[in-house]
């Protein structure tokens, strides 16, 4: 069957459906004549008539009702298949690559990820964890989140929370045995929960605001450790004294097993970022992630505004 073969089929059928060529015409979107036209070629095609006509009716006649029945269900199938494939056509698929820091994975990503994934199961989240510099484009990522210092030059930036608090803890069973530091000279008699970065192998220095200027407080060191819930964990043991962003401190459920402590001189960090190439939103998959992404910071207060 070539095209024009399948073209007077579905002007015949949909006649058949419409009970006449007048309403066949407005169903198709062509004109009577057009329709007529079709009916009679395929009816001289096949030598016989296939609708008896009169002045008040159109009705199938016995060979009509036989071809009906017999293409019908094909030709219902071909609309359904085509259907389906312009749908697939306009879902997202692929994997979208992402590079986050492990604090913007605990703020950012590890409350959505997961409705994302069940929302869109043609797309294939790649998550890395990585707290150092990544370039997107050498190390071929889709999308980063990032501090606002850390972003590469030429991506655009879509700013994800406010700035970011670093704060100190202690248990309630480290300040009865050890007791709560007043003041910054005070932080030698205690111990550190020290971080290592995972990727840089790197001991992150404590650092404290102290008369407007940052400055690097030397500690004694209880443990090191490179995951943050780790720090947290270590600081409800009562093995000294932690570090936890503030955001993060604020949605754990068991706050009461954390003091916060030397509040005025806790370092504050640049706004969280959500950034990619330019023209990365050309490809739908990335696009629909970028658009959920905003779509729930909404939802979890995050901050959205545009920068570079």
């Amino acid at each position: 069957m070539n095209s024009i073969e399948y073209g007077q089929l579905l002007v015949f059928q949909t006649i058949a459906r419409e009970g006449s060529i007048s309403a066949c015409a407005r169903t198709l979107g062509i004109s009577v004549p057009a329709v007529s036209k079709s009916l009679q070629q395929l009816e001289k095609k096949l030598g016989v008539p296939l609708f008896q006509r009169s002045t008040r009716k159109i009705q199938l006649t016995e060979t009509g009702i036989q071809l009906l029945a017999q293409t019908l269900d094909a030709v219902d199938t071909l609309a359904m298949a085509f259907e389906k494939a312009k749908t697939l056509a306009h879902t997202p698929t692929g994997t979208v690559r992402i590079t986050v820091s492990q604090v913007a994975f605990s703020l950012i990503l590890q409350p959505i990820y997961a409705e994302f994934c069940q929302r869109y199961p043609h797309i294939l989240l790649d998550i890395s964890i990585n707290n150092a510099s990544v370039n997107l484009i050498e190390e071929r990522f889709d999308l980063g989140i990032r501090f606002g210092n850390l972003l590469e030059e030429g991506m655009i930036a879509r700013q994800l929370t406010e700035n970011i608090r670093e704060g100190l803890f202690i248990s309630p069973d480290y300040a009865k045995r050890y007791g709560i530091p007043k003041t910054v000279e005070e932080l030698s008699q205690h111990r550190l929960i020290g971080y290592r970065f995972i990727t840089a192998n790197r001991f992150h220095p404590l650092t404290l605001v102290v008369d407007g200027h940052p400055q690097v407080i030397d500690m004694p060191v209880s443990l090191i450790i490179n995951d943050s819930e780790m720090v947290i964990d270590a600081i409800q043991q009562g093995l000294g004294i932690g570090r936890i962003f503030e955001p993060q401190y604020e949605r754990l459920i068991n706050r009461e097993n954390l003091l916060p402590i030397l509040e005025p001189y806790w370092q504050t960090f640049q706004p969280l970022y959500l950034y990619y190439q330019p023209k990365s939103q050309n490809a739908k998959r990335i696009q629909v992630f970028i658009d959920f992404l905003m779509e729930k910071g909404k939802d979890l207060q995050f901050v959205e505004t545009q920068g570079n």
